[in-house]
């Protein structure tokens, strides 16, 4: 079922994916979404989830899903995660790296594209609801306790009025 609520801001030439299947130790390519919202007062919060298995500090995040645009397979998994909607931009904010574990013996190298989430609201009932902590921060103290040093950077980097 499709991410309820996907927005893209403006039409986009860029088909739809068909997934390939990838040999086990390939680097592989997810796709993430940056949540963000407007603070009461000045500036912004932006969204950090908990990992389900270490529970580290991260952004929602997931694998490419058939006959979806990157955007709103980001999207998806932001509200799986989370249970945040929005409107989701379809330029890529920026590009990370990192080794997910799949067992104790084997990790796989995974790109990951961030694309940005102005949320508009959030639901209770999600799928990972109560597996995850979710928390609202500054820019700053989210850049601070995410690991990867390329998603620090884009995060302290991120200012809503350069999207599009």
């Amino acid at each position: 079922m499709p991410y309820p609520g996907v927005m893209a801001r403006k039409p986009t030439l860029q088909a739809p994916l068909r997934i390939n299947v990838a040999a086990k130790r390939e680097t592989r390519t997810q796709f993430a979404v940056l949540p963000f919202r407007a603070k009461k007062k000045d500036g912004i919060e932006v969204m950090l989830i908990s990992s389900l298995d270490t529970g580290r500090w991260i952004i929602p995040k997931g694998w490419p899903m058939d006959g979806m645009r990157p955007a709103e397979a980001a999207a998806q998994e932001a509200w799986e995660e989370a249970g945040l909607r929005g409107r989701v931009y379809d330029d890529v904010l920026g590009v990370y790296s990192y080794d997910k574990w799949l067992d104790e013996e084997l990790s796989i190298p995974c790109i990951v594209l961030v694309f940005a989430l102005e949320v508009s609201h959030s639901d209770a009932a999600f799928p990972e609801a109560g597996k995850r902590k979710l928390k609202w921060m500054s820019v700053k103290k989210a850049a601070q306790r995410v690991d990867e040093p390329e998603l620090k950077h884009i995060i302290s980097g991120f200012d809503p009025a350069r999207l599009r």
